[in-house]
């Protein structure tokens, strides 16, 4: 039986777990505090946070959130990136920052309640972020719409600049004339 200790701290991890859209399970051993810091440092503005969790409680925590399949990954030292909101912005994060340090190794991770694997999350990874995705999509609408505007000021634009020929030639006609 646990202690109310662990009990509780179980429970505070399979809140988090169930809140987040994505988990990454990471090997931490051998990064200083001062990385630890910096790397919590570029989490924090993501909506995203690196806990160091003990593997028994955080299989008891992914038990009690409904997640299941993570207990290979649980072995040695255990660090979680939960992700709340956007899932790309992290995983960029935390896969430079191990590419960079080559101490942070990550062994796989949750993603909206399916396990993925450590290949997975740096693919997700490359994807465009959610702004740049939106934006593009923004512009898919738009083009139509700019072509469509084109196409109908066409007309009135050609019309417009033979007007301002024939008037350009009746005014050197008149000079002319003069």
């Amino acid at each position: 039986m646990p202690t109310q200790e662990k009990a509780e701290a179980i429970d505070q991890l399979a809140e988090q777990l169930s809140r987040a859209k994505l988990a990454i399970l990471t090997d931490y051993r051998g990064l200083s505090v001062t990385g630890l810091q910096g790397l919590r440092a570029t989490l924090r503005p993501l909506n995203a946070e690196f806990k160091i969790a003990k593997n028994t409680l955080t299989r008891i925590a992914s038990e009690k959130a409904g997640i299941e399949g993570l207990t290979p990954m649980l072995e040695g030292p255990l660090a979680l990136v939960l992700a709340y909101d956007d899932v790309v912005a992290p995983s960029k994060a935390i896969s430079d920052f191990a590419r960079t340090s080559r101490i942070l190794t990550i062994k796989g991770g949750v993603l909206e309640n399916s396990i993925v694997t450590a290949r997975e999350i740096e693919d997700l990874a490359t994807l465009p972020s959610r702004d740049e995705l939106l934006g593009k999509l923004l512009g898919v609408i738009n083009s139509p719409i700019q072509g469509l505007v084109n196409v109908l000021s066409g007309p009135s634009r050609g019309f417009v600049q033979v007007l301002n020929a024939y008037a350009e030639k009746q005014g050197a006609a008149a000079e002319s004339a003069a």
